[in-house]
């Protein structure tokens, strides 16, 4: 006896597919991650995936913005619950680095999709445009900081923010490579937090 594949709504079907993908590309790479691979992995058809997502890219697209989303939405919740802006980053900064972290699979698409923009002209414009929000949210962030006087008030925001998300690939690449180890990025990212310090 066979069993049904279960139904699912329509969007709880896309984020299903979304956080498989994610997944999937995470501990992968975008060029060498089928869409079958992908329906395979989800419990679904090729045919299904792509009711949802005309093709691999567009499916990418949305990993990304869908794990900013929720990168954002834990940052803001930690920044929020913190006494001032700079135990905001500190505590950002010490949160837990696993293959299903949302910072760690941001990070880990961005190396991804650097190494894939040159050739695809789409993905590098969305990459543009992600890229620059979260550049955009990081340097409000250290603004609040600013005015509230945590960080000190001569560090350049827009400048900083860049240093910010540079130092997130730098973490993922040095992972990667096995060049940095947890302790190296825990020091980098010290250093910065300290320098950004009032």
């Amino acid at each position: 006896m066979s069993v049904a594949p279960v139904r699912m709504a329509a969007a709880e079907r896309r984020r299903h597919l979304i956080e498989t993908a994610i997944a999937l590309f995470s501990e992968g790479s975008y060029r060498g991650t089928t869409t079958a691979e992908i329906a395979r992995a989800a419990g679904v058809s090729e045919p299904i995936l792509y009711r949802h997502f005309a093709s691999k890219r567009e499916l990418y697209l949305a990993c990304l913005d869908y794990v900013w989303t929720k990168v954002r939405a834990l940052w803001e919740s930690v920044l929020l619950g913190s006494r001032s802006v700079d135990a905001g980053l500190a505590d950002i900064g010490r949160g837990h680095f696993s293959v299903h972290d949302a910072k760690f699979q941001l990070a880990e698409l961005w190396v991804q999709a650097l190494g894939e923009a040159g050739d695809d002209e789409e993905l590098r414009e969305h990459l543009k445009v992600h890229m620059r929000e979260v550049h955009d949210f990081v340097a409000e962030t250290i603004r609040r900081g600013q005015a509230e006087g945590s960080l000190h008030p001569d560090r350049d925001p827009e400048a900083e923010a860049w240093v910010f998300m540079a130092g997130g690939l730098l973490g993922m690449v040095g992972r990667r490579l096995g060049l940095l180890g947890e302790a190296d990025v825990k020091r980098i990212r010290q250093a910065r937090l300290d320098w950004m310090r009032a």
